[in-house]
């Protein structure tokens, strides 16, 4: 359930907004200096120009799933993005490119291509948010990535004054990460995505994932099996959008996994913490595993917000939260885990107008 409101029938106020809470999944963010609601690319390109050229801040939002915004809010423009539109722009027998508004909803845009038979996305399932978001932060879960689909991303960089599309190695992908966040040169307007034909999943790399289908790693389900048991798995851990549930009123995970040398693991007393092998000798610890253990169970709370009871990385506001308290509860979490286990945390959501 989506808890972000569709305004797409506004065009653009100079009407007050009280809060930015309503376009936050967080249901956190104090007043934007001015917000603007467009569903046409050109309308969004001119407004980012527009308030370029005045001197006036901007910032993007969408499904509002990945941002931590300050209890002040923002001084600036506040670009509420509606576009939509899913197309395909080429066939090849075996695969398709898809191209997508990035005002798109990402799990209808899911279920949308598992519905026409197009693999690749599937275990991506129930995640929060819109599609242009999703190369930002390359959004992951349950072993897969979409840098691992995506062959374009249609960007207006403010620097040059122009449309381009980006191939993926100028997106720079990396876990978590793009040439994208913590950087307002691009406006992302689309995204290239490019998909299997087919009525079985990509090979399931995720052993959670494995144990919950009865298969094993490799192994490939039909993909409205995939869907489905991704769904199952998010919801149980809160972490499908819910009205009623504050479990879900979150940014998802707050902390990235760690990904330190295995030496340094080896150094820290930690060869009995589960771990992924990672590329060039790492591995990538859970945070929730060290979070856990550095003594913060799953309800601990802070001032209107907690840990969530069902999944130990969702930080969640239980409805009389703020953004202030939010951060406290995250230091204390992140500097509990440096005390104990000599490890420093990072959050994975952008941080607007507030700092950890």
């Amino acid at each position: 359930m989506n808890v972000v409101p569709d305004v797409s029938s506004q065009r653009q106020t100079d009407e007050p907004v009280n809060s930015l809470a309503a376009y936050t999944t967080l249901r956190l963010g104090g007043r934007p200096g001015r917000l603007t609601v467009t569903a046409e690319t050109d309308e969004a390109v001119a407004t980012v120009r527009n308030a370029a050229a005045e001197g006036r801040p901007v910032l993007i939002l969408a499904g509002g799933s990945n941002v931590v915004i300050g209890d002040a809010g923002f001084p600036g423009e506040v670009l509420l993005l509606r576009t939509r539109g899913i197309e395909v722009v080429r066939a090849h027998g075996e695969s398709v490119v898809v191209r997508v508004a990035a005002g798109e909803v990402w799990d209808d845009f899911v279920a949308y291509a598992v519905a026409n038979g197009w693999s690749g996305i599937e275990f991506l399932s129930g995640i929060p948010g819109s599609a242009g978001a999703t190369p930002i932060q390359n959004v992951g879960a349950y072993g897969s990535e979409v840098a691992h689909t995506i062959v374009a991303v249609h960007a207006y960089d403010r620097q040059s004054d122009t449309v381009r599309a980006m191939s993926p190695a100028e997106c720079a992908f990396a876990y978590r990460s793009s040439v994208f966040k913590h950087s307002d040169r691009y406006l992302v307007l689309h995204v290239d995505f490019q998909l299997t034909v087919s009525a079985e999943s990509a090979p399931i790399r995720y052993a959670e994932l494995a144990r919950s289908l009865g298969t094993e790693a490799g192994d490939r389900v039909p993909l409205s099996l995939a869907r489905d048991t991704v769904g199952k798995l998010r919801a149980g851990k809160g972490m499908v959008l819910d009205a009623e549930d504050p479990d879900t009123w979150s940014v998802g995970s707050f902390f990235t996994n760690p990904v330190v040398p295995a030496a340094v693991r080896e150094s820290l007393g930690l060869d009995h913490a589960p771990y992924w092998p990672g590329e060039g000798g790492t591995v990538k610890i859970p945070a929730a595993w060290l979070i856990e253990n550095a003594g913060f169970p799953k309800g601990y709370a802070g001032a209107g917000v907690s840990i969530s009871t069902k999944h130990t990385l969702a930080l969640t506001n239980r409805g009389s939260g703020t953004t202030s308290a939010l951060l406290d509860l995250a230091r204390t979490i992140r500097d509990g885990v440096r005390d104990r286990f000599g490890i420093e945390l990072h959050p994975e959501p952008v941080l607007i107008n507030c700092a950890l």
